[in-house]
């Protein structure tokens, strides 16, 4: 199993990135994708999650109309659109896939929003 996160950088406040998360080992049309973010000194926490199926999606209060998540189930590739990034938004961002009880983790990509 494995999650692989790119797209991650350094972006000025107002700007965007497009994190990915490809996915391989393991049937990910069955798996609900999850990107979560860790701060330094901060607890990880979710910020959206999108559902097997890729109709529903949720988000964090904090970037409700900034972000978008999605997937394509052909190239088993979940996505992050960050759009109008703040200071606040930095942090390593992780892909997750979830099952009832499984979870699969990646090894993150950074983050870092500074003028």
């Amino acid at each position: 199993v494995q999650l692989v996160e790119s797209g991650g950088g350094l972006v000025q406040p107002g700007g965007s990135l497009r994190l990915s998360c490809a996915a391989s080992g393991f049937t990910f049309s069955s798996y609900d994708m999850s990107w979560y973010r860790q701060a330094p000194g901060k607890e990880r926490d979710s910020v959206a999650r999108i559902l097997s199926g890729g109709g529903r999606t949720n988000y964090t209060d904090s970037v409700k109309g900034r972000f978008t998540i999605s997937r394509d189930n052909a190239k088993s590739t979940a996505y992050l659109q960050m759009n109008s990034l703040k200071p606040e938004d930095t942090a390593v961002y992780y892909c997750a896939a979830i099952w009832g009880t499984n979870i699969y983790w990646g090894q993150g990509t950074q983050v870092t929003v500074s003028s």
